[in-house]
C-alpha cells in the first residue's frame, strides 16, 4: 500500500508508529534490530566473490568473529568489483548503481549497488525524515499529495536523484521542476524555472545541500530584487499568489529590506544534507522562516539518520546499516600511524561529548562492510525529555581530518594538492594545508607554502600567481572544485607564503614534522611562529605576508 493510501486509511498515531517508532526504541530493542539484521547480512555477504576478497577463506558466524575477522576497509578494497560492476560478485543482485567523486584528481568516481532490500528500506526512511520535517511536536505532521517541492537536487547516477524516484512509489508530490525536465537542465536553468513554477503553485518542501540551498535562496532573493515592472511580476500568477507577493512587498517595504523566500512561501518541511550544514543553517533559517532539519545520507550508506522536530541532533535508523565507531584517541593514533588498527566501538557505547569516525555495514545485501565512510560525529547526548527517548543523538562534524570537504562538493586529499603542485611545476618546497572558516563562518581551504630556496632570489612569484596557477590544476583534476566556482561562485583556495626554512625550523624546534592535512591550529600557530622575515628586504618578491 502507497503511504499516499495509507494517509487516508490510518491515524496518525499509527503512521507515527510504523515510521517514527524507532525513536522510542530502548537501546536493547535498537541493537537487537542490528545485530539480527546484521546478521542475515553476514551470511549473505560471506558467501559473495566481494566478500571473501576480503575474509580470505574465513566465514565469521557471530557478531564477535565478524568484526575480529574483518578488518576495516575502505574503497580501495571494493574498487574492482564496484567499478566493473561485476554484479555476480556480490551479496544481492542490484536494482541500480549511484556514483559520487572518490577522490578529486585521482580517482574520479566511486560507484556503488543498491538492492531491492537497500531501496525499500532507504524509500521507508525517506518517508519518516518527511514526516519529521513537517512535525512540531511528537506525533504531529502535515504532508498532503497536493504539496510541491523544489527540485534543488543533483539529479541520477547521484544519490539524492533517488528522492523523486522514491517518493514517486508512495505520494503523488509534484516536484519543480519535474525529475524528467530537471534531468536535462543545468543547475541555473532548473532553479529558475523552479522558482517560476513555485510563485505559481507554491512551495511547500526544501531538500538539498545546505550550500546549495543558500546559494538557490540568495538566487530568489536576487530574481526579486531585479527591475521589472508589477505587472511582469504578476501575470500569469494565481490570484492567491498575486496576493501574497503585494503583501510582502508592502512589508518588506515598510521594513526596508529585500524580499526573502519566507515572504513569498510557507514552507512545510526544510530538509538539508551534506558538508558544513552548520555555516548556513541561521541563513537558511531566517530566509526560509523554518529551522531546516538535518538528515545524513551518503552514496556508500543510503540515508541513515535524520533530526526530530527538536533539531537537537542525528537519530540513526536501526534498519539501514550497522554501525561502529572509532574513537576520537584511536583515529588520532591511526592518523599518526596509518599502519595501525583502530579499535572500533558500537552504538550502545558512545558517550555524550565523544568525537567518531563512522564505520558502516551496510543491510539488505549492501556491498560494504565495516566501511570507513569517512564522517565524523559528536555524540551530542543519550536519552532525550523533549523527544521522549533514551537513545544516542548525534551532530555532524567534518570529514576525516585526511579529506577536505567544502561545502559538500570537493574531495582534496594529500595526493590531489602534490598532483595540483606537480602538474603546476611551481617551485613549493613544502606545504600544509588546513580547512579554515572566514569572517562570516564560510568554509575555505588555506594552503601554507614555501618556496625553494634556489627560486627564491630571482623568482616574482606571488601569492596572486600562486592562487591563480593551482586554481587551474585544481579544476583541472576536480570537477567538483570547478563547480564551487561555477555554481556556488566560491573560490575556496587561500594561500599563505611563509619565508624559506619555516618548516624546517618547525621541526628543529618541536621535534616533529606538522601534519600535511588539517593540523591541529595550535601547530598552524607554531609554524606561524616560526616564521620570520624583513618585509622591506623581501618586497618585490613576496606580497603578502602574515
Amino acid at each position: 500500500m502507497r503511504f499516499q493510501e495509507k494517509l487516508h486509511q490510518y491515524s496518525k498515531e499509527e503512521l507515527w508508529e510504523e515510521y517514527c517508532g524507532f525513536l522510542t526504541l530502548t537501546s536493547e530493542e535498537f541493537m537487537n534490530i542490528q545485530k539480527r539484521l546484521l546478521m542475515e547480512q553476514i551470511e549473505l555477504w560471506s558467501a559473495s566473490e566481494l566478500g571473501q576478497s576480503i575474509l580470505k577463506g574465513k566465514y565469521p558466524r557471530t557478531l564477535e568473529e565478524f568484526r575480529e575477522m574483518v578488518p576495516l576497509t575502505t574503497y580501495e578494497d571494493y574498487a574492482p568489483v564496484l567499478l566493473a560492476k561485476q554484479r555476480k560478485s556480490l551479496p544481492a543482485d542490484p536494482v541500480l548503481w549511484v556514483q559520487t567523486t572518490w577522490e578529486g584528481g585521482v580517482h574520479p568516481i566511486k560507484t556503488a549497488p543498491y538492492t531491492k532490500g537497500m531501496l525499500d528500506t532507504f524509500k521507508h526512511n525517506v518517508i519518516s525524515c518527511l514526516i519529521l520535517t513537517t512535525s512540531r511536536a511528537k506525533g504531529e505532521f502535515d504532508i498532503s499529495v497536493t504539496d510541491h517541492m523544489l527540485y534543488a537536487l543533483a539529479p541520477l547516477p547521484f544519490v539524492t536523484g533517488l528522492l523523486p524516484l522514491l517518493l514517486e512509489d508512495e505520494i503523488d508530490f509534484e516536484f519543480l521542476p519535474s525529475a524528467k525536465e530537471a534531468v536535462s537542465m543545468g543547475f541555473k536553468e532548473r532553479n529558475s524555472l523552479g522558482f517560476k513554477l513555485g510563485m505559481k503553485k507554491g512551495i511547500e518542501y526544501l531538500f538539498g545541500l545546505g550550500s546549495v540551498l543558500y546559494y538557490v535562496s540568495q538566487s530568489l532573493t536576487s530574481m526579486q530584487s531585479e527591475k521589472k515592472s508589477l505587472r511582469e511580476r504578476i501575470f500569469g500568477k494565481p490570484l492567491k499568489m498575486i496576493i501574497r507577493y503585494l503583501i510582502a512587498k508592502k512589508k518588506c517595504k515598510k521594513e526596508n529590506r529585500e524580499i526573502l523566500p519566507k515572504d513569498l512561501f510557507h514552507l512545510k518541511g526544510f530538509m538539508f544534507a551534506g558538508t558544513d550544514n552548520r555555516c548556513y543553517k541561521a541563513d537558511l533559517e531566517k530566509m526560509w522562516g523554518v529551522p531546516p532539519m538535518e538528515l545524513f545520507a551518503g552514496t556508500e550508506p543510503t540515508c541513515i539518520g535524520c533530526e526530530t522536530w527538536n533539531r537537537e541532533g542525528v537519530y540513526f535508523f536501526p534498519d539501514a546499516c550497522f554501525y561502529e565507531f572509532i574513537p576520537e584517541d584511536e583515529l588520532d593514533k591511526n592518523m599518526a600511524d596509518p599502519s595501525y588498527q583502530p579499535k572500533t566501538i558500537l552504538w550502545d557505547q558512545v558517550v555524550p561529548g565523544g568525537i567518531y569516525e563512522i564505520v558502516l555495514t551496510v543491510l539488505k545485501g549492501g556491498a560494504f562492510a565495516r566501511y570507513r565512510v569517512g564522517d565524523v560525529f559528536r555524540c551530542t547526548g543519550i536519552g532525550s525529555q523533549l523527544d521522549g527517548n533514551n537513545i544516542p543523538r548525534f551532530q555532524y562534524i567534518d570529514r576525516v581530518p585526511s579529506v577536505i570537504d567544502i561545502a559538500g562538493f570537493t574531495r582534496i586529499t594529500e595526493k590531489s594538492i602534490n598532483q595540483a603542485i606537480q602538474l603546476s611545476r611551481l617551485p613549493i618546497a613544502a606545504w600544509t594545508v588546513k580547512k579554515e572558516f572566514n569572517e562570516d563562518y564560510r568554509p575555505y581551504m588555506h594552503l601554507y607554502v614555501e618556496l625553494q630556496r634556489s627560486n627564491l632570489v630571482n623568482s616574482a612569484i606571488s601569492i596572486r600567481i600562486l592562487q591563480e596557477q593551482l586554481g587551474i590544476y585544481f579544476r583541472y583534476l576536480d570537477q567538483d572544485y570547478e563547480d564551487l566556482k561555477k555554481i556556488l561562485g566560491i573560490d575556496p583556495l587561500k594561500i599563505t607564503m611563509l619565508k624559506c626554512g619555516t618548516f624546517e625550523m618547525y621541526e628543529q624546534k618541536y621535534g616533529t614534522t606538522i601534519r600535511k592535512m588539517n593540523p591541529e591550529s595550535c601547530e598552524i600557530s607554531d609554524l606561524l611562529s616560526c616564521h620570520r622575515v624583513d618585509n622591506a628586504k623581501r618586497e618585490g618578491v613576496f606580497n603578502e605576508w602574515i
